[in-house]
């Protein structure tokens, strides 16, 4: 029961972790999206120099391996609730034997 619950616990914990990951991904994604107040600016001053290119381009970096952890993480847990689920078919056959061997050791006697 108190693995059980442990693995509750890091479940919510990888949840939250993810939920905040989502968040910044989001940020990222917002602050590479021109704003409306951009459009109007001239040409002259519309030209990037290389620094904010740099940053865009880390920026979308970023962006990538965040979203790459967020894929790992979910296959992760993926393959955290197929073990438990596993584990529990497992518990269940083992219960099955046992009970089949004591009715078998009763029926003998």
């Amino acid at each position: 029961m108190e693995a059980e619950n442990l693995t509750l616990a890091e479940a919510e914990a990888q949840q939250s972790r993810n939920a905040i990951r989502s968040i910044k991904v989001a940020l990222l994604l917002s602050r590479l999206k021109p704003s409306s107040g951009d459009r109007r600016l001239t040409a002259a001053a519309d030209r990037r120099d290389a620094a904010t290119e740099e940053k865009e381009e880390e920026l979308k970096r970023e962006i990538g391996d965040l979203k790459m952890e967020v894929v790992r993480e979910r296959l992760r847990n993926k393959r955290i609730r197929l073990c438990g689920l596993m584990e529990v078919f497992l518990e269940v056959a083992v219960l099955f034997v046992a009970c089949g061997f004591l009715f078998a050791i009763a029926v003998g006697n």
